[in-house]
């Protein structure tokens, strides 16, 4: 039995038959990044100086130290998906794919829970 009309069974749905949500994340964190890179560049650009003293206390107040923490989920979200991608487009083998796609999640998972766990350790006031 046929359902429907050939172009009413793939509307809406790409190769991998989810749409287009993970096209649409990838470029939700890439403007992110954007937006998130270009606040960091242009509040690092205002301070005085770069000594060790000077860039502790900019990082410790809660702004600075939010946009850190959203910069770095953020930037490993956005890896994520890409290579995941990258992963499901050319490895082929069920058994690799997957050994593949497992490490690429507790890589950008520890990554951003390293990057999280330094910039709450400085913001708190444990950066000596």
């Amino acid at each position: 039995m046929n359902k429907g009309t050939p172009i009413g069974r793939v509307r809406a749905l790409g190769s991998a038959h989810e749409g287009a949500h993970h096209w649409l994340a990838q470029r939700f964190t890439a403007v992110g990044n954007i937006v998130l890179v270009l606040f960091l560049a242009v509040s690092l650009a205002l301070l005085p100086e770069y000594g060790f003293a000077t860039m502790a206390g900019w990082a410790s107040q809660v702004l600075p130290a939010t946009a850190l923490a959203l910069i770095c989920v953020n930037t490993f979200w956005h890896a994520r998906l890409g290579l995941q991608v990258l992963i499901e487009d050319y490895v082929h083998t069920p058994g690799n794919k997957f050994a593949a796609l497992a490490i690429l999640n507790i890589v950008t998972v520890g990554g951003a829970a390293f990057g999280l766990v330094s910039i709450a350790r400085i913001a708190l006031g444990g950066n000596s």
